[in-house]
């Protein structure tokens, strides 16, 4: 308890600080999040369209394909609001740029992801709350579950891009393999599970797995199960776990960039 209460007290110092950062620069902070708000509106736009010509698709309702765009907007917002340097992983490795991470008394990894806010994430987590709250009209058990089902969603965002971020230390610069994995992790987090079937279901919920977003928080939340729930946080916590212990053995192989760097 004491470490998570450490870790959310040095998150919330990091957001502070780079937040201000970001709000230096209004117009474009504002700018980038209002761009990626209207891109995912657009996105409901489509369902939208989509369920006016087939109101059901295998059981799921235009209701649920929203609830699955807002879960995966909030949670893969929130992770990258906080942690932005998730996204750049692969890119600080090749380049050395560890260095200067590890000078910080604390563990190397928490800093690291910590140290960046990536700006167009504020969209994506205001797109999902709002939405939801907008359009499927929660009450206040169906959105306390969402709430938690986001940091769930978020927590499995960060763990999977640490670890396809990590392949930098046994592949050399795998930026391109490392984005072709996300990308595929985004697509399938955001089209119904119920479309997939067979070998591919098993595939969401390893290789790529979109399935403890697309999956198991809708039935949660479309049922107020529990162990729907539970199976996603616990999905979302295994991932992190072999993320963090991905990276701190791969750290072992990896090789200073001898940059001098000061951060303010």
């Amino acid at each position: 308890m004491w470490l998570l209460l450490s870790f959310l007290q040095l998150a919330a110092a990091y957001v502070r600080l780079n937040l201000n950062a970001h709000l230096e620069y209004r117009g474009a902070f504002i700018t980038q999040v209002v761009a990626m708000l209207l891109n995912n509106l657009v996105w409901i736009a489509f369902w939208g369209l989509f369920f006016t010509r087939f109101p059901v698709l295998r059981g799921w309702t235009v209701q649920d394909v929203i609830t699955l765009w807002a879960i995966a907007g909030a949670g893969f917002g929130l992770a990258h609001t906080i942690c932005g340097n998730a996204l750049q992983l692969s890119n600080l490795i090749v380049q050395g740029q560890l260095d200067v991470w590890m000078l910080y008394p604390r563990a190397l990894l928490p800093h690291l992801l910590l140290g960046r806010m990536n700006a167009m994430s504020w969209g994506d987590m205001l797109f999902g709350y709002g939405v939801y709250v907008l359009f499927v009209k929660p009450d206040i058990v169906h959105l306390a579950l969402f709430t938690v089902l986001t940091v769930s969603v978020a927590m499995l965002f960060v763990g999977f891009n640490v670890l396809t971020g990590s392949l930098s230390f046994y592949l050399g610069n795998s930026e391109g393999l490392t984005q072709q994995w996300r990308n595929a992790m985004l697509t399938f987090s955001t089209y119904p599970a119920t479309l997939f079937e067979g070998p591919v279901k098993l595939v969401l919920y390893t290789l790529i797995p979109a399935g403890f977003v697309s999956y198991l928080p809708i039935e949660a939340l479309r049922s107020l199960s529990l162990i729907h729930a539970l199976s996603a946080i616990a999905g979302s916590t295994a991932v992190l776990l072999v993320s963090v212990a991905v990276f701190y053995h791969g750290l072992r192989r990896y090789s200073s960039g001898n940059l001098m760097q000061m951060r303010g």
